[in-house]
């Protein structure tokens, strides 16, 4: 598994104990003594690691490339999916991704941003950033899932909408802000998950929803870090005291009221036991669709309303 810089030492111990484990199997000798101590220090230092992670490297995790994207998610936590394309205007947006399917026989719309896993998908996918028909076809999947009373999961990950100029072109701050206008007023339960990047507008866009959780290893803010760095410090290299300024992890956003929940992930993030991670977001997703879907519709979008006008607010 690919690793990142503050985990060669973990890389480094796991190395050391599947050596042992091939020598004590190839030449029959019992080293399980010595196997189990360097395990038990294994385990001391993941937790040493992974309990005391800065906001820069957990970004970093967030943006790692084995870690689960939307259709892997799909794959292991929804049945009968079935994609839906295109924003009956332009084109269809393969970074954003659009679809009717199930959840423990709970009919949902389901979308959220896909990156790729080489360099071919990556560019076929744009690198999870949306064009405008992205975020045009979003909104037709969320006004289709309005009309048929379905609810609306939203898996966000992305560094940001696409800002090229074709998009521009094409008005992409505009279907953004329609995007925000409209899904403050549909009238249907939206849960909205970051499962990875939650950054700016692009995430934004598909992001207005009754819950809006974060996991443990992903991020949520109004700019990159090496954005921000760039405009403050004139300096990318200075990203890590971006991140650490922006507040963008989730204890700091639940601190002010910008989600509703952080996410656990296994020890180490999402890449290292997709299953179980995927298993935590479907209850999360179970939970909240339970309490929402008991709400008249009325009453939802008046909390709804209330949730994002109390962000920001002080006395």
């Amino acid at each position: 598994m690919a690793g990142l810089d503050f985990e060669k030492p973990i890389q480094e111990l796991e190395k050391k104990i599947q050596e042992l484990k091939n020598f004590n199997s190839d030449k029959k000798i019992d080293l399980s003594s010595e196997v189990k101590k360097l395990e038990d220090k294994l385990e001391h230092l993941k937790k040493d690691i992974y309990g005391n992670l800065a906001a820069w490297q957990r970004v970093q995790l967030a943006r790692h490339p084995q870690r689960p994207y939307t259709l892997d998610y799909i794959g292991m936590i929804m049945t009968d999916f079935i994609e839906l394309h295109g924003d009956r205007l332009f084109s269809d947006d393969k970074a954003m991704i659009c679809g009717l399917a199930k959840i423990d026989g709970q009919g949902v719309v389901v979308i959220g941003h896909q990156k790729g896993r080489d360099t071919k998908e990556n560019l076929r996918r744009n690198f999870g950033c949306a064009h405008p028909e992205g975020y045009r076809k979003a909104l037709r999947a969320m006004q289709m899932a309005e009309k048929f009373d379905l609810p609306v999961v939203v898996l966000i990950d992305t560094p940001g909408a696409y800002p090229g100029i074709g998009a521009e072109e094409r008005g992409q701050s505009q279907a953004i802000a329609l995007n925000l206008r409209e899904m403050a007023g549909i009238a249907t339960p939206i849960v909205a998950i970051v499962i990875g990047e939650g950054g700016s507008g692009g995430a934004l866009g598909v992001g207005v929803a009754d819950k809006v959780c974060v996991f443990e290893n992903s991020y949520y803010s109004v700019i990159s870090p090496e954005g921000c760095a760039a405009i403050l410090w004139k300096d990318g290299s200075k990203a890590p005291d971006a991140a650490n300024v922006l507040k963008l992890t989730g204890p700091d956003l639940l601190k002010m009221g910008i989600i509703d929940e952080v996410v656990s992930e296994p020890l180490g993030g999402a890449q290292r036991e997709p299953e179980k991670t995927a298993n935590t977001l479907k209850d999360t997703i179970n939970k909240y669709l339970k309490e929402l879907n008991a709400l008249d519709r009325d009453e939802l979008l008046k909390l709804r309303y209330k949730k994002f006008r109390s962000i920001g607010a002080f006395q």
